[in-house]
Order: structure tokens, then C-alpha cells, then sequence
């Protein structure tokens, strides 16, 4: 048959590459676009023979590729050029049919430059699906390929290809005309035959289909030709690879990799639908984690309280295990980065990898660090999350949580927190829902607490920055999460009150409404200005002033006055309504958002044991960031920009790099997301997606690609990934981006029309530009990597500002603010307006929280908010480039978020735009892994022979290789042990390159596995021969001690046994030792005379013990001192053998217990008249029964 990347010289038998075709094939086309020219002389016959013949080879490859798809069942859409592919074969045959007839053809340069790029694009599919059917070309020098020894009674395949390998050598081959299915057809060919006769037959057989199938093609299609360059002599067949056992079923597969047959996009979605029916929602794809959100518990919060009771996932486990077994190693930081779209759980899974990493690493839940940050994250939970058009619990917050790791013990967390979606605090979007925090305040709080917040007349119904969205409320769960959430503020030292103020302040601001009505100044009428603002909602306005400690007479001129510098002259200003009630929105904005940067920084404040001046920060007022220069905070995502000085960015750089050493980050950042309509914050949630999935291309793709090509190693398999980087330049690109465009807009007071049309202009030949339909002024559309999303910018230049004005912020200075909450929410504005004698004087403060520096002594704000996103994104890229990725992708089962229902269209989508497909593709065949070979030889070392390393720096090459020879004995080991199931298609190759060496997964899998068994092995070596050796050396102690024991009287024996009857019935018992552990030695014991001075020191008497403590007289559970008497359940039964009185208490019965016993852990128990001491481990508490007690 034909190979994808091979043609047939029917002429001497003999296999081509393509390449020399394929540059036929371009040259043919050069030439045809060069006979459109006029005076252009015509190709010579030679060429346009050449080119017959090249589509003759093209054309029986196709054929043959249909065939194989018929044969094996598969259906040709799931491949992705199969149009192209038919496009292709039509385009050839009309071209070169013309060729043979008129001798030359008029193509158009646009047609042959999509030619060329169809030709590429199906090559590279085709050389992919060869490469998984065991075609693959012997490894280049360098690249090692385990070669067990064929079996006695296998033939060599009836066509040996030139530098390609068989597909089976483990079975005879079927006949002509029988398929197996995972492989491509093989002709079949007699044993006696020459190589000559079968090459001969092959060539027959291969010229007869395809004048069968295209009974249109010329006559000059179907004659033999002879290339210009003799062929090479075909190279003997290379062994089957190494042998696993039998692939699994799809429920079983627990590795993508391992995937049998064709690799394709149904196959990996078969995989993962198989192991979803079987409750298996985690898949490997080599080291990177698949998850598919089974949506089981769609109620629920996501905060580490609420997932304490939902089992871990052992591959879960092992990423964390993975990250601190790093991290400890190398001390090098780690970063588990979850990545997917929204409603995939990202959050549910960070959830349970932070409880997992507190497990391995924190302590356990038990400890104060791990009750302050779910405490921590069950206020930010509500604070941060609401209910959109396709996820109920949706993240509007991206969390970095920094875990500070030293000897494998956790110390500190920190929580990094990204605030985009500020807008949906006054305008949520239609069907959608404002953030949780407001209903659940709503529902949650007494009438009390209503009536001093003001809010006993209000509901969701009424006010305005809620009754415009989703108002359906469960109004039980949302009372019970207040009631967690405001326990949660207490543990985090957070006064309720001073929170719940704001809260309330922000809902009331919405009612309050700025209307334009006529002035009572009859001159003004004269002039056309008679207007003037009035409010509506003036009782509602007293309340805001109010609650936040404020004058209602200040607030109401800080929200509708502005002061103007005019040529160093202070002119103030009455805003209209339009203005006002922005500035009322701002202000709601700037409460809300800066509550929630407190409330962080107060969660990051538990156990500052280290400096941490360097490490990111929830806002910018902790940034190191801040230290370097202006210019360096809109530098680009994909590194296009610079700063002022390269020494700035090289110290910004090591202050990053050094700040962060010994962390272990988890990372949950905005999943992609396409709204109706998509506003300002989802183009940078977007952004940020796409440069959370650059990265991902270039540490897996692009790094190994890259790598390889400089270090000289050829892979077998081609990765067509999809590089989304024009995507990224288009929207942060310096100069030309969507985003710098917008901040230049805003500085020159445009407008939204003006904006769009010169983003048209300025990118009108971007293919990632589109416009929508039906064509609007105000929309423009950008297609991402996870598809196409329409933007309208009717509101982008006012988001993009995010301002409030300073006559607003002057309201909240303390010398006519009583709330010291509000004050402190504008500190650093306050501080900064307040540095001069006039305030205010008409400049403009960030609504999000700005730091001191940042203001420049009161001076415009240096920043938009696409630019601080932008700068932040920057300064995490900074952190992530520095520390050891482990990938988690998350996938969402379906679109309506129905429990354990599975979309094959929805999961299609979302692991094309992952790119799973070319994930898995790499990992089975190329070489993603690389290591330095000094630290090959150190992780590896141990699979060595010990007498034949030279342990050398300047020998560590060959070492490296000594090792390599090692593994590649194991294999062949395993090999023949293994013949006979010989199904696996993954790679176990290795290569050696200038500086590093070049592992496949496979390889990589099996050495882990190799190094983990060997270092068991060697610690049960160790602990046996110690065990016997300090055995041994105590045996005459011991020998010594057990020929006193059987000489002793036993006078007293019954006697000693009754009183240890005794003691053991009424002493707790004691632990038993481990097993296998020798009692302790004579000689080991304390002196006598130390242990008297001891006591004599202390004033112990070695005579009488001390006394027992009284018995207290009430038990503690949870925060609250029971007393006596209590009902309490049986765990188990007591007395077990029934011997105390013939009373037996059986397990589940209810008891009374009246006091504690004087025996150590007992309790009096009450039953049937009688008074029992019963220990404490048997007792439990009624969980239904609400017991009486004191908090403490």
C-alpha cells in the first residue's frame, strides 16, 4: 500500500519520499500561476509530466485512505481535513486532467497558495494517523527505539518501505482485501516470491484501483514514471515496538495516551463518554489532568467547607503529591493551573486540591491555618460569585492561592484575588443574577438587623440593582448561607456590622434616582440653561448618608457637583442627572469592589511568619509591581513590549522570582465565556483565557517543538497545534491593540462609534476580526480560540475609565465621616487629596483600590482598568514562567448543567478548543519531556549498575548513557515476557541531545516506574537487614532475660493475675505497640539516680503518684459547654462480654449519663437503676436533640 507520506515509482519498485514531490507539486503550481502572465512560455513536457505523475500518487493515497475508513467503520467527519481532503482530490483532478489535455492550466496565485496550505494541512493529518497505526520511520541517529527480537516464524512485510517500520510483525499478514482493524490494509504476497515480484504485484494492484475508482482519469495519469533522482535502496525492517499488556476497555482507560486505534477526535470523546457512564470523571493525558464536571452537586457554594465531605480523586491526589514531592526536591516552585471554560469546575476542583495539599502537606483540617482560609473563602464565595446564563455558581473572581512551603510543612497562604466584573454590582445583565452576597443578606437577616440597616420596606422586588435581573430566590439556602457567612466574618476578625453598612448603603444607592427638572431661576429660562437636578428617592438617599456616617446634605452635593481646574483656577460645577447618577453607579462600584480588597487583605493577614513584600497581591496596594517602572505596566502578554530600562525589568524580574521561591500555587483563574452581549470585563476575562491557553501551547507544544529542532532531534510525529497568539496581539498588541486603542479613545474624549471605526480601519485585514450580523455601529466581533464572540462597546469608554471624583471621596475624610469603616476604604485617596491645603481640586481616583504611590500626590490616576488587569496578568505570567506547571484542563458535561448528563457536541467543542486531540498526540509519539543530564543522572542513577558509573561531573554524559542502557535492557525484558500481547501504540523512545535528554511519556512512565519499585525494593532491603542485624545483636539480652523468667517462682502468679485483671478493667487501655518492634533494652533505661534528682527537682515523690485531676463538671462539643445530666447514644455495646451484673447496654440504644466517673475516661451512666461506668469512647452525643449549653 501507499504510506501518507510516501508515493510508488512503479517504474523500479522503489518507495520516494513526498517531499520531493511535494516541491514538484509547488513548482508545477508556480508555474501554472506564471502562465496567467502574458509572454509567459509554457512548462516543458518534462514538468507537466512530473506533475501528472505526482497527482496519480496523491490521488491513489486518498483512495486508499477512503478505503481504510470504509473498512474500519470509521465515519471521515471526525477527522479534521476531511472536506479539505475532498476539496483537494476535485481540484487535482480538474487541474491535472487539464494539464494531460492542453498542457498547461490557469489557476489564479490565490487558488495555488490554498493548495499548497490544503496539501500541508492533509499531510501533516495524514502522517499522524500513520504514525498511530505503528507506521512509523526508525528512529534518526539519536533517537532510541526499543527493538525486542521478532519471532522465529515471522515473515518481513510483503513491501519493506524505505526508513519505515511494519505494522504488525507479531501475526502473518491478511490477505489482499481483508482489513484489520486498527491497521491499514496490507497486500498480501507469497513467502517464495522476490522482493522484485512482490514489489511488482503491489504496484499492479495499486495502479488497477485506482484506474477502478477514477474511470475519468487520462491515460498519461496511469502510466509509470521515472523520478528525476534515484531512489534509495529500502532499509530492513525495524522490530516491533516494546509490548504491554492488552489495552483496557475505555471505562478502564486511565491514560489517553494508551488509546487503541485510529487517534481521533470521536476516539478521545468515546474514551471519555465511557469512563463518564462509569463515574470516572478524571483522565490522564500523560502528566496533564482531564476533568468533566458531572454536575452532582450543583447547589453547592464551592468553598472548602462545603467540599469536606465529597471523597478525593486518587489522580487528584497524585498532582498534589506530585507538586510538594517537586517542590521539596528542587525547591523549586510549582503552579497547578486549572484552565477550562465557565462552568467546567475549575473552582470545584481547586477546592479539593487545596484541601488535598492542607492534608499532605498543612496538617490536616484541623488547624487554625486551614479553619481561617475556608472561613476566608466561604465570605468570598458570596461575596465573589452570581448566577449567570450558563453557570449558577459562576466565579466573577480569579484566585492565585499562594501556598508557602518549607521542608515539605505548609506556613502560609495567601490569596491573590482579580477583580473584573464591577459592573454587575448596578446593571446585572438580563436572566442573570447580581452577586449572591445581596439576596443572601435579604433572606438572611433578622428583623432587628433590617430595621437598623434601614432595609424593613425592601425586598428583591424593589430595589433597582436587583429586580432588573433573575429574582427567583431560594430563600432557606440563602439564609443559611448568610448565617455561615456571617460566623465566617467573626472568625476572620471582620466586625459583621461595619460589612453589612456597606452592603446595605450600596442597594439603597440604586433606588436613589437624578432627574433633570426646570430651574426656579426664570433669567436662567432666557438663556436655555433652565435645568437643574433633582432627586427622587430622597428618603432612600438619608439612608445611604446614614449608614455610611456621612451628612445627606455632603453626599448629595459630592455626587452632583465636579470641580474643574481651568487654567489654575478651582470652578465648580452642577452635574446633570446623566452625570449624577453615573457618579452615583461609581460610587456603588467603588464600596462594593474596595470591601471586598479589605476583607482579603484582612484573610492574608493570619501567620505573616516570612516577608512576603514581594509576592502578588489581591490589590495593588502590595504589588511589587508597583517598584518598577511606569512604562513597564502595560507591557504586553506575548512580550512585545518593553520598559524604560532593561535593568528595571531585569530587577522587577528577580524580585518576582526571588519572592516566590518555595510556593505551591493554585491557580483559578476566568474560564471563557460568551454572553449576550459580551461588555468591556468579558473581553479581558476572554484575554485572560486566551493567555492562560498560551501559555499552555507554549510550555507543551512549542517549548518540545522548539527544543528538539535546536538540539537536533527529529520527532516522528507532527503536532498541528493552533498558536492563538494573533488572537492576543489583536486585543493587547502596545500600539495597535483593542485595548491600547481604547485607552487612547478615552484620552482624547471620544466616543463608541469612533472607537469602532478606527479599530475597522486600523485591522481590517485581521482574519481574527469580523464583523457581526446584522452589521450594528456599536459591535465588532474577534474569534478566539473557543469560538466567535460579538462585543458591544456602547459602554467601553466609560467602564474603561473607572473613576470617581474627588469631591465624592472628600465626603469620607474623617472630619465629616463617622464610620471609620468608609474612612478607611479611602485611605490611600483620602491620604493623597488631603497632602495639599485645596481639596478638592478637580481630579479623579480609581473606583477599584489604588495604592499610595500609584496616586502621584493626588495627580489623575496613572492607569485605566484594562490597564491594570493587563499589568496584573503580566506580573502573574512573570510568576507562572518562574514555577513547575501542572496542568489540570476542565471540561463541562453539557450546557443546562443537568446532573451526570453527557453532550457529545458540547465536550466535542470544548476539548477541540483545549486542543486534547494534539495533547494526546505528542504524548503518545513525540518527546514532551526533556531533562538537563545532570539531573537525568541524579533522579536516575539508581537503576544502574553502581560499579559502572563514574560519578563524575565531567562524565555525567556518560553515565546518562549507562543508565539508558540500563532501561533499554529492562525493556527488552519485559519485551519477552510480553511478546504475545504486543498492542501498545505508545512510544518508548529516548534521544539525546546537546544539552538535554529527550523522553517520550512512555519512556518517561516506565523509568518512574522502574525508579519507584527499585527504591522500594531497597527500603525493604534496608529495614530487614537492620531489623536482623539489631536482632541479633540483642539476642543474649534477651535469651538472658527469658531464662530468668521461666527459673521464677510463680508463688504469686494467680494473685498477680487477679490485680492486672483488675487495673485493666478499671485503666484506660493502653495502646499496643507496633508490630515487629523489640522492647526496649536494659541498657536503654533511664539511670535511677537521675530520675531522683528529677524528682526532688520538681517535687515529685516517687512513692505515692500524684493525684488524679477532678472530673469536670461538663463536656465541651464544637464551641459549647454541655452539663450534666446528658443523653447520650450507644456507639457499641458495653459490657462487650456481658459480665458486669448480667446489664448489658446494646449499641443504638439511648442512655442517660448523670456525671462524669472517677475513673479516667468513664462517665456515669444511669440505667435500669443502676449506676455503670462506662468509658467515653462508647458514648456519643444525639445529633438530633438540641442540647442546652454555654458558647464559649
Amino acid at each position: 500500500m501507499l504510506l501518507p507520506d510516501q508515493t510508488y515509482d512503479e517504474s523500479d519498485g522503489a518507495f520516494v519520499d513526498a517531499d520531493l514531490h511535494r516541491d514538484k507539486v509547488q513548482n508545477w503550481l508556480r508555474d501554472s500561476v506564471f502562465a496567467e502572465q502574458p509572454g509567459a512560455a509554457a512548462p516543458p513536457p518534462q514538468q507537466v509530466e512530473a506533475a501528472c505523475c505526482v497527482a496519480k500518487r496523491i490521488l491513489c493515497t486518498l483512495q486508499t485512505y477512503d478505503r481504510f475508513l470504509q473498512a474500519n467503520g470509521i465515519k471521515p467527519e471526525f477527522f479534521c481535513r476531511y472536506r479539505e481532503k475532498l476539496a483537494l482530490q476535485k481540484l487535482l483532478l480538474r487541474k491535472h486532467a487539464g494539464d494531460c489535455n492542453h498542457g498547461q492550466d490557469a489557476s489564479s496565485s490565490n487558488e495555488a497558495v490554498h493548495l499548497q496550505q490544503r496539501l500541508r494541512s492533509l499531510s501533516t493529518e495524514l502522517v499522524t494517523l500513520r504514525n498511530r497505526l505503528h507506521v512509523g520511520q526508525p528512529p534518526p541517529p539519536g533517537v532510541h527505539q526499543p527493538q525486542p527480537p521478532l519471532p522465529a516464524q515471522t515473515q518481513p512485510p510483503a513491501l519493506p518501505p524505505a526508513n519505515k517500520k511494519p505494522l504488525r510483525t507479531t501475526s502473518p499478514q491478511p490477505p489482499l482485501g481483508r482489513h484489520v482493524r486498527g491497521q491499514l490494509p496490507i497486500p498480501a504476497a507469497s513467502n517464495a516470491a522476490s522482493d522484485a515480484s512482490k514489489q511488482q504485484s503491489a504496484s499492479a494492484a495499486a495502479a488497477a484501483a485506482a484506474r477502478g475508482s477514477n474511470n475519468n482519469l487520462p491515460d498519461r495519469l496511469s502510466q509509470p514514471c521515472t523520478p528525476s533522482n534515484p531512489p534509495a535502496p529500502p532499509l530492513p525492517p525495524v522490530p516491533a515496538p516494546t509490548a504491554v499488556p492488552p489495552p483496557m476497555a475505555p471505562a478502564d482507560l486511565e491514560d489517553l495516551i494508551h488509546l487503541p486505534g485510529p487517534l481521533t477526535e470521536d476516539a478521545v470523546l468515546r474514551a471519555l463518554q465511557a469512563r463518564f457512564s462509569a463515574n470516572n470523571y478524571f483522565t490522564n493525558i500523560g502528566p496533564i489532568l482531564l476533568s468533566v464536571n458531572p454536575y452532582n452537586d450543583v447547589g453547592n457554594p464551592l468553598t472548602l467547607s462545603s467540599t469536606r465531605g465529597i471523597p478525593l480523586n486518587p489522580k487528584l491526589v497524585r498532582v498534589v503529591q506530585d507538586a510538594v514531592r517537586q517542590q521539596s526536591e528542587t525547591g523549586y516552585p510549582q503552579a497547578i493551573i486549572l484552565s477550562g471554560g465557565s462552568g467546567s469546575g475549575k473552582t470545584f476542583t481547586s477546592m479539593l486540591l487545596l484541601r488535598q495539599l492542607f492534608d499532605v502537606a498543612g496538617g490536616g483540617p484541623e488547624t487554625d491555618a486551614f479553619k481561617h482560609l475556608a472561613a476566608a473563602f466561604t465570605v468570598l464565595r458570596s461575596l465573589g460569585s452570581a448566577k449567570t446564563s450558563t453557570n449558577t455558581e459562576s466565579s466573577r473572581i480569579g484566585h492565585f492561592i499562594e501556598v508557602q512551603v518549607t521542608d515539605g510543612a505548609l506556613y502560609r497562604t495567601k490569596i491573590h484575588c482579580y477583580f473584573l466584573n464591577q459592573t454587575r454590582v448596578v446593571t446585572p445583565m438580563k436572566d442573570e443574577k447580581n452577586y449572591h452576597i445581596f439576596y443572601q443578606m435579604l433572606a438572611g437577616l433578622t428583623t432587628d438587623e433590617r430595621t437598623k440597616l434601614n432595609l424593613d420596606k425592601y425586598s428583591i422586588h424593589n430595589l433597582n440593582y436587583l429586580r432588573y435581573g433573575d429574582t427567583s430566590q431560594d430563600e432557606a439556602e440563602d439564609a443559611a448561607r448568610f448565617q455561615a457567612w456571617k460566623t465566617c466574618l467573626g472568625v476572620l476578625g471582620i466586625p459583621f456590622l461595619d460589612v453589612v453598612r456597606v452592603l446595605a448603603a450600596i442597594l439603597l444607592l440604586g433606588n436613589v434616582t437624578f432627574v433633570d427638572k426646570p430651574s426656579a431661576n426664570s433669567n436662567a429660562g432666557a438663556n436655555g440653561n433652565a435645568i437643574e437636578v433633582g432627586v427622587e428617592g430622597e428618603s432612600e438617599l438619608a439612608s445611604v448618608a446614614s449608614l455610611l456616617g456621612v451628612p445627606a446634605v455632603s453626599l448629595g452635593r459630592g455626587l452632583t457637583t465636579r470641580t474643574h481646574n481651568v487654567r489654575g483656577q478651582l470652578v465648580k460645577s452642577v452635574c446633570d442627572a446623566n452625570m449624577s447618577n453615573m457618579t452615583r453607579d461609581s460610587l456603588a462600584k467603588a464600596l462594593y469592589c474596595r470591601t471586598v480588597a479589605t476583607i482579603v487583605r484582612r484573610a492574608n493577614s493570619l501567620k505573616r511568619l516570612g516577608s512576603t513584600s514581594g509576592t502578588l497581591s489581591s490589590d495593588s496596594n502590595e504589588s511589587v509591581h508597583n517598584q518598577a517602572e511606569v512604562a513597564s505596566q502595560h507591557a504586553s502578554t506575548v512580550g512585545t513590549a518593553g520598559s524604560k530600562s532593561s535593568k528595571s525589568m531585569a530587577a522587577l524580574n528577580n524580585a518576582v522570582r526571588h519572592a516566590t521561591d518555595g510556593f505551591i500555587g493554585i491557580l483559578d483563574m476566568f474560564g471563557f465565556e460568551d454572553p449576550k452581549p459580551s461588555q468591556l470585563e468579558h473581553l479581558c476575562i476572554n484575554l485572560c483565557s486566551e493567555t492562560m491557553q498560551h501559555f499552555y501551547n507554549t510550555h507543551i507544544f512549542k517549548s518540545s517543538i522548539e527544543s528538539c529542532r535546536d538540539e537536533g532531534i527529529r520527532c516522528d510525529v507532527e503536532v498541528d497545534y493552533v498558536d492563538n497568539v494573533p488572537c492576543i496581539d489583536l486585543v493587547s498588541s502596545l500600539r495597535t491593540g483593542l485595548l491600547s486603542m481604547l485607552d487612547v479613545e478615552c484620552t482624547m474624549r471620544g466616543n463608541a462609534e469612533s472607537y469602532i471605526q478606527k479599530v475597522k480601519v486600523q485591522h481590517k485585514s485581521n482574519p481574527r476580526l469580523f464583523d457581526p450580523r446584522p452589521l450594528e455601529a456599536r459591535t465588532f466581533g474577534i474569534q478566539h480560540y473557543a469560538g466567535r464572540v460579538v462585543y458591544d462597546a456602547s459602554d467601553f469608554l466609560d467602564t474603561n475609565k473607572d473613576v470617581v471624583p474627588d469631591d465624592l471621596v472628600a465626603v469620607f475624610h474623617k472630619h465629616s465621616c463617622n464610620f471609620g469603616f468608609a474612612t478607611h476604604l479611602f485611605g490611600s485617596e483620602l491620604k493623597a487629596l488631603f497632602a495639599r491645603d485645596t481639596a478638592p481640586r478637580g481630579v479623579s481616583f480609581r473606583i477599584s483600590p489604588t495604592s499610595h504611590t500609584d496616586l502621584q500626590n493626588g495627580d489623575e490616576p496613572v492607569s485605566t482598568l484594562t490597564q491594570d488587569f493587563h499589568t496584573r496578568l503580566d506580573n502573574l505570567l512573570r510568576t507562572l514562567v518562574h514555577a513547575k506547571p501542572h496542568f489540570v484542563r476542565c471540561v463541562r458535561s453539557n450546557s443546562t448543567e443537568a446532573q451526570t448528563q453527557f453532550e457529545r457536541a458540547t465536550v466535542m467543542r470544548q476539548i477541540r478548543s483545549l486542543q486534547a486531540l494534539e495533547t494526546v498526540n505528542l504524548m503518545a509519539g513525540g518527546f514532551p519531556h526533556r531533562m538537563r543530564f545532570k539531573a537525568f543522572n541524579s533522579r536516575y542513577r539508581l537503576l544502574a549498575p553502581f560499579k559502572r558509573l563514574r560519578r563524575t561531573e565531567d562524565r555525567v554524559l556518560e553515565d546518562c548513557h549507562t543508565i539508558l542502557q540500563s532501561f533499554a535492557l529492562a525493556q527488552q525484558n519485559q519485551a519477552d515476557l510480553m511478546k504475545e500481547n504486543s498492542s501498545s501504540t505508545v512510544s518508548t523512545s529516548w534521544a539525546t541531545g546537546k544539552r538535554h535528554i529527550f523522553l517520550s511519556e512512555g519512556a518517561r512512565q516506565q523509568l518512574e516506574e522502574m525508579r519507584n519499585s527499585k527504591r522500594h525494593k531497597s527500603a525493604v532491603l534496608i529495614q530487614c537487614t537492620w531489623r536482623g542485624w539489631h536482632l541479633r545483636r540483642r539476642w543474649p539480652t534477651l535469651r538472658r532475660t527469658l531464662e530468668l523468667q521461666l527459673v521464677r517462682p510463680s508463688n504469686n502468679a494467680s494473685k498477680n493475675a487477679a490485680n492486672a485483671a483488675a487495673a485493666a478493667a478499671n485503666a484506660r487501655p493502653r495502646p499496643q505497640p507496633i508490630a515487629g518492634t523489640p522492647p526496649p533494652d536494659i541498657a536503654d533505661k533511664c539511670d535511677h539516680k537521675m530520675i531522683q534528682q528529677t524528682c526532688s527537682l520538681f517535687g515529685l515523690d516517687l512513692e505515692r503518684p500524684p493525684p488524679v485531676p477532678p472530673s469536670r463538671s461538663y463536656t465541651v462539643t464544637g464551641n459549647t459547654k454541655l452539663g450534666y445530666p446528658q443523653t447520650r447514644l450507644m456507639k457499641m455495646a458495653f459490657p462487650e462480654d456481658g459480665s458486669v451484673e448480667n446489664v448489658v447496654l446494646l449499641k443504638g440504644e439511648t442512655v442517660l449519663v448523670v456525671g462524669a466517673s472517677p475513673r479516667r475516661g468513664h462517665l456515669l451512666v444511669e440505667h435500669s437503676n443502676c449506676t455503670l461506668h462506662v468509658p467515653f469512647q462508647y458514648l456519643e452525643l444525639k445529633p438530633t436533640q438540641q442540647q442546652r449549653g454555654v458558647s464559649i
